[in-house]
């Protein structure tokens, strides 16, 4: 294991017990004086903090192998059009009214995604063509932002109103294990395929020409893109709503300390996706707001959109 995987994971080591003391009511672990000091932290602080790093981890990941395959540093998730087909798919459940019935909303975000990828991949054609992946993915992510306004502007009832645009916020509040079960098991198939992929990035980092003479099938690579992304970013869309920048943070944060190969990226990617949506919602937990805790979608793309436009800044001095 890399050095700066093994950093990262002494960083989750101690960042995990601290993020379950903080909240609007700290817990001491020498003094706990709250009487059920132990319901908060195993029922509702550790399920949270487990959907954290589950989410962080596939949406890190997401973003490092996006970037790799697209070849292009501004690459994000929501680029593909998954992340906007789950979007869709909750919005349409909470449209028709079985957002209430438990499972039925992460349900109907898992079937918005996996529409998503399956559109992706029928357009997409076994060519495995970048440039066509790219414009399939930015087509579907425009028709499903377009459907999505459309169920908003066509909501049945101010309730219905309300809680759509507060679920496309994105959060970790009011989470249980029952989230946990939902988003662990597609975003740890979602991390093996991406893991798979990552010597055929490697070699499409040389370009599309010397990865074909290397071996590299452009269509089993798509299709490991297509599913591995799918699924990490259809699981954590599915549970936490829209959040975003993640995956175009991370794999800037984590580069400077790897060899740059999009493999050895995808680990330490992960797990600072899983460090960073960690520390994000306990920061959101304690901040001293009225009227109920910030949301995280909403604190991450406070930090998101300065650290883009820095990095546009950057790119242009280079260009310069």
């Amino acid at each position: 294991m890399t050095r700066p995987a093994l950093i990262l994971i002494l960083a989750l080591l101690l960042t995990v017990p601290l993020s379950l003391l903080a909240g609007r009511v700290w817990i001491d672990p020498l003094h706990p004086v709250i009487a059920n000091a132990t319901v908060i932290l195993v029922d509702l602080r550790l399920p949270r903090a487990v959907l954290a790093l589950v989410v962080g981890a596939g949406l890190g990941a997401s973003g490092a192998a996006m970037q790799g395959y697209l070849r292009n540093p501004l690459a994000d998730p929501g680029l593909f059009g998954i992340a906007p087909g789950a979007a869709l798919g909750a919005v349409c459940a909470f449209f028709f009214g079985y957002a209430s019935q438990g499972v039925l909303l992460p349900v109907f975000a898992l079937a918005g995604a996996a529409g998503a990828m399956a559109l992706l991949a029928l357009i997409a054609g076994r060519t495995g063509s970048v440039a066509l992946f790219t414009l399939a993915g930015m087509m579907i992510a425009s028709l499903a932002g377009a459907l999505t306004s459309l169920a908003i502007s066509l909501s049945p009832n101010p309730f219905a109103l309300s809680e759509i645009v507060t679920w496309l916020m994105g959060a970790l509040a009011d989470r249980s294990w029952h989230d946990v079960a939902i988003a662990a098991p597609p975003t740890a198939l979602g991390l093996a395929l991406l893991w798979l992929a990552g010597r055929s990035l490697d070699a499409l980092s040389l370009g599309e020409a010397a990865a074909r003479s290397l071996g590299v099938e452009p269509a089993r690579l798509l299709w490991l893109m297509v599913l591995g992304v799918g699924l990490t970013v259809g699981a954590g869309v599915a549970v936490a709503g829209i959040i975003g920048f993640v995956g175009l943070m991370v794999p800037h944060m984590v580069r400077p300390f790897t060899d740059r190969r999009p493999s050895s990226l995808l680990v330490p990617s992960a797990l600072g996706g899983a460090l960073l949506l960690l520390v994000a919602d306990a920061a959101c937990r304690v901040l001293p707001l009225e009227g109920g805790e910030l949301r995280l979608g909403i604190a991450l793309s406070l930090l998101g959109a300065p650290f883009f436009l820095g990095l546009l800044l950057r790119m242009r001095k280079g260009l310069a």
